[in-house]
């Protein structure tokens, strides 16, 4: 007799650094996705549009000397690469105990660092990531890092288009990115 695979989901939180208030998302996301679908789904999920390149870093302290990125010149592989086409949730998550943290690098440029934290497993075969909660809307691409996008919030710079509302997270909008992402 085979011993039954219980499918999985991780549900991790995603929090932008650097901004007042805070601006972050509580998503789950199949344990059998890949570091480039996380990828993907943080995108969708903070409202990011994916034009800039990115990378997620972990280690023991604050020593965050191991890379998962997709394989570009542009990216610092070190020691301790992995590919994240090729590398699982699974894979990394697979022993360690809950809660587990990494750092997520956005556009090396304004270089946007969201931290997140995997807090638990839970049961469940549904095959794509859904957004559970969060708060606050993502900066628009391009809008200087962390430090621009305060100073147009603090009323310092004016450059941010009337429509665009910082308090209000469009669950609507983030649910129907999520659901186009591909896991599996």
């Amino acid at each position: 007799m085979s011993k039954q695979v219980i499918p999985e989901h991780y549900i991790f939180k995603v929090m932008l650094y650097q901004i007042e208030p805070s601006i972050w998302r509580e998503v789950s996301i199949p344990a059998t996705a890949t570091f480039l679908q996380l990828h993907q789904v943080i995108q969708a999920a903070m409202g990011w549009e994916d034009r800039h390149l990115h990378e997620f870093r972990h280690g023991k302290g604050k020593r965050l000397t191991s890379v998962i990125a997709s394989v570009d010149e542009d990216i610092v592989q070190g020691d301790d690469f992995k590919d994240e086409n090729l590398t699982t949730l699974k894979e990394l998550f697979g022993r360690k105990r809950f809660p587990f943290r990494m750092l997520y690098r956005y556009d090396f440029r304004e270089d946007w660092i969201h931290e997140v934290a995997f807090t638990k497993k839970v049961e469940s075969d549904e095959p794509v990531a859904k957004l559970i909660s969060g708060e606050r809307n993502c900066p628009p691409e391009d809008a200087g890092g962390a430090h621009g996008y305060q100073a147009c919030l603090d009323g310092d710079l004016e450059w941010l288009d009337d429509s665009y509302d910082p308090a209000t997270l469009d669950r609507k909008a983030a649910t129907t990115r999520l659901k186009k992402v591909k896991i599996g």
